[in-house]
């Protein structure tokens, strides 16, 4: 059955550089085509951590260098960001179509997302971006005032806040992308944060988790399912210990019992659980929303009920 979908691609499978960056759309694009040949409306958001950082970094890099050049506000970034990921994506799904014989356009849409300003996310950074480093380099970083954390066993990464989202300003444009049979690739890296002050809206220091705003754009545009990929098959709870337990599937009251008891890493699967939740939440008995965790090549196995971990109310 035909299916609106919204696929949340972690901006890590994205790699570290432009040819890694490359070479994964490639790989990303054979995977989402999949489903649109089987016919389903796509919308892709994807995530940007490392990729922002890299582009604050070399900003901040060629400020010291020159007084030609001056350090980027991060909103900038974020939109860069978009721009720079959105470009590699379109191209190789552009070409994956015309391999096919499919038609369907694909755009990057810069996208703005509101956030509250006074979300208290802004006094607590969590947010990890840019390139892991070891422990004496994130203490140098700590030293010089900037937040810094362990990110889920994988190293130490700065943090900025990460409030949540509350509108998609550009919404009406996938909506309008999609109801003519396009491919939108939106809210890259979760959204341009931006509140409303004095009449317009302007850019605010935060990174928005991807997860999260995915959620909030299949909210929006009353899609079916939400499909948050990641780098592991299934949900598990236990992960990586002895008694280690795959889930197949998880109820809101389920996910939300193993959240209470630390199941799930705060850098890594927490948000994923916790965006899933707030899409399923949003469902009606007319209209149910359904999310799905799983591997970027178990997509399509995935929606056909063979793989991944389902969420449902």
């Amino acid at each position: 059955m035909k299916k609106r979908i919204v696929i949340a691609l972690g901006g890590n499978a994205l790699g570290d550089s432009l040819e890694e960056q490359k070479n994964s759309a490639k790989i990303t694009a054979s995977a989402i085509v999949d489903l649109v040949e089987a016919g389903h409306e796509i919308a892709i958001v994807h995530g940007n951590g490392p990729q922002v950082g890299m582009i604050q970094t070399a900003f901040e890099t060629a400020a010291k260098q020159s007084s030609q050049f001056s350090a980027m506000p991060l909103p900038v970034c974020v939109a860069l960001s978009q721009g720079y990921i959105g470009n590699d994506l379109q191209n190789s799904l552009r070409t994956e179509l015309d391999k096919r014989g499919l038609k369907n356009p694909v755009a990057t849409i810069i996208t703005q997302v509101e956030v509250d300003p006074s979300d208290p996310a802004f006094k607590n950074p969590t947010k990890p971006i840019g390139i892991f480093m070891t422990k004496e380099e994130a203490d140098v970083l700590a030293g010089k005032g900037i937040s810094v954390m362990e990110d889920a066993g994988r190293g130490w990464r700065q943090v900025v806040a990460s409030p949540k989202p509350v509108n998609i300003i550009e919404v009406e444009t996938v909506k309008a992308m999609m109801k003519t049979g396009q491919i939108p690739i939106s809210v890259g890296g979760g959204g341009i944060p931006v509140s409303m002050k004095e009449g317009q809206y302007q850019g605010m220091s935060a990174v928005i988790d991807k997860d999260f705003s995915a959620a909030k754009l299949a909210q929006l545009i009353d899609a079916d399912m939400l499909i948050i990929l990641t780098a592991v098959e299934k949900v598990a709870i236990n992960f990586n210990k002895p008694d280690q337990k795959l889930l197949d599937s998880l109820s809101i009251a389920e996910a939300e019992k193993y959240i209470a008891e630390d199941h799930f890493a705060k850098g890594s699967m927490l948000p994923k659980v916790q965006a899933a939740i707030s899409f399923v939440q949003s469902g009606s008995e007319n209209k149910p929303h359904t999310a799905l965790i799983t591997l970027l090549t178990k997509a399509k196995d995935g929606i056909e009920g063979k793989t991944g971990t389902k969420i449902v109310k």
